[in-house]
């Protein structure tokens, strides 16, 4: 049982404060649709936070939102009860209202004159205290504050970290001569422009720690690889030799990138420093090498290639050597991620002339088919392993969509003002 939470502040006081770091956005935001669930959904009441009307309003909508969207609970209406988490609540009145778990929270302000938002979550059949937390905030920041909650109650309810506070990176495309590299929440709100440019830019990859993006752009009119710090918006050259550098993919410790040249001839796999010092070649055959990725232990890097007549995926020791064949259904499989545990691989695959996303468990090889859809690429997790997103078509615009890894739960990320494409998830970020 959780003690007391003023007892608990010199543990789970957190303070949010908010950075600026990037050009003012000229698209929406992304909007988020739920197109499946869950099975047997926990039934969960979020009742008001006390406070501020204003505050405590917009706190209580995020937390309702990223759970919701989750497709893990069933939302019990709260009927506009609000809840002090420093009062016991009726647990009676609670269960006969469908819930067997409570959330009660205020937002007031803090000793530095700032806001400070708490809150409880509750077993409503045992009549207990699950989880508890204090989050130091401002006013800026109480979306922020409402996704750090989001993901206690999550954890605790589910056994396994929310992504609520991660990121997402994706292109929006608004015409032929506009490109802009997005970072946003998760839940597709507070987007803001990394980059804009006349020119594509492709394959964005966050570094392991989240303050950095590797990404191709070709404003000087050839694929070059960046490394572009998020805190100070500076960016270096990291792969710009003759011909091709593209599709840049951080290792584990955030030391190196494996990328792909064209330099020596074909498209072959190297890795580089995250300088640009060190490059040092992995693949040596003939064919197109492409779309490296390395496992979450470092050792190993998977990848597309063509050499056997077809595009397949092969896995290669991060050191170089000869590489395996890893796919053997269908004629077309490509774009390869691995899941943060290193169990799964995400990857698409060609299926009744579509262009769908898969999933292979890597010990028992069995593959299973998750979308419907006809034109999806660029899979990613999210750092949980719990969901994919893709960016897919739909109606002739690029729209990114997630699905789980069972295949169950469904949603779908679009803006209104342009094709949305090459989506990355963040790391978990302290």
């Amino acid at each position: 049982m959780l003690r007391p939470l003023h007892k608990l502040r010199g543990l789970s006081l957190i303070a949010l404060s908010a950075v600026a770091l990037f050009q003012t956005p000229a698209f929406a935001e992304l909007t988020i649709e739920i197109t499946g669930a869950g099975a047997n959904r926990i039934p969960l009441a979020i009742a008001d936070f006390a406070g501020e009307s204003g505050g405590s309003r917009a706190l209580t909508s995020v937390i309702r939102g990223d759970l919701e969207r989750s497709g893990l609970f069933k939302l019990i209406d709260a009927n506009g009860v609000a809840l002090n988490e420093s009062i016991s609540p009726a647990y009676a009145d609670w269960k006969n209202r469908g819930a067997d778990a409570l959330t009660a929270g205020s937002i007031g302000p803090s000793a530095d004159g700032r806001q400070e938002a708490r809150f409880r979550l509750y077993d409503v059949n045992k009549q207990s205290t699950l989880a508890g937390a204090a989050f130091v905030t401002s006013a800026p920041m109480l979306r922020a504050a409402g996704h750090r909650i989001a993901d206690v109650i999550y954890e605790k309810l589910i056994g396994e970290p929310g992504v609520f506070s991660t990121r997402i990176a994706y292109v929006v495309k608004g015409g032929p001569t506009h490109y802009e590299l997005h970072i946003a929440d998760a839940d597709g709100q507070n987007a803001q422009a990394a980059l804009k440019s006349r020119e594509p830019i492709i394959s964005p990859s966050w570094s392991p720690d989240g303050s950095r993006l590797a990404y191709v752009s070709f404003e000087n009119k050839k694929p070059v690889v960046y490394v572009h710090s998020l805190a100070s918006g500076k960016r270096i050259v990291v792969a710009n030799f003759k011909g091709s550098n593209s599709a840049p993919a951080w290792s584990p410790d955030g030391r190196r990138l494996a990328v792909v040249l064209t330099k020596e001839g074909g498209s072959q796999i190297f890795t580089v420093n995250a300088d640009g010092s060190g490059v040092q070649r992995l693949t040596t055959t003939a064919g197109i090498n492409t779309e490296p990725f390395f496992t979450p232990d470092g050792q190993t890097v998977y990848f597309t290639s063509d050499r056997g007549g077809s595009p397949q995926i092969y896995s290669v020791s991060a050191n170089g050597g000869s590489a395996a064949r890893v796919t053997f259904e269908g004629s077309y499989n490509v774009s390869p991620r691995i899941s943060p545990d290193g169990k799964s691989m995400a990857f698409i695959s060609r299926r009744e002339s579509g262009f769908r996303l898969a999933v292979m468990d890597l010990a028992s090889k069995q593959v299973q088919i998750l979308t419907d859809s006809y034109k999806d690429e660029s899979p990613t997790f999210a750092p949980n392993g719990r969901m994919i997103l893709i960016a897919t078509e739909i109606g002739g615009r690029g729209v990114l969509s997630a699905v789980s890894i069972d295949g169950r739960i469904k949603q779908r990320l679009s803006i209104q003002a342009g094709d949305v494409r090459e989506p990355a998830w963040g790391p978990f970020t302290r």
